[in-house]
């Protein structure tokens, strides 16, 4: 059962924006920002239907290895464009 939660597309809207200005690459699935501006009204719909009725899910992160300045390596985790924006809802309520 899944909970209902107070999210506004007004937030979603907000936090695309942010998203966008932000920039920032495509993660394991491919979508760009690009992408996501073909069909914005449609991504933006669907964040919001699964944030505000509970049964969002955040998909995998993809991993890339960014070389350190000692000669080693780190692992960095890009989340996808839609998760981004999930996040940047959250990340606007806490604050």
């Amino acid at each position: 059962m899944s909970r209902q939660y107070d999210v506004t597309r007004e937030e979603v809207e907000a936090a695309w924006k942010a998203v966008r200005r932000a920039g920032g690459r495509a993660g394991h699935d491919g979508q760009t920002i690009e992408d996501i501006e073909k069909d914005l009204d449609n991504q933006l719909y669907k964040i919001w239907n699964r944030m505000s009725s509970g049964s969002y899910f955040p998909p995998p992160v993809r991993t890339v290895k960014i070389p350190k300045a000692n000669g080693g390596e780190r692992k960095l985790g890009i989340p996808t464009v839609a998760d981004r924006i999930a996040q940047q809802v959250v990340k606007s309520k806490l604050e």
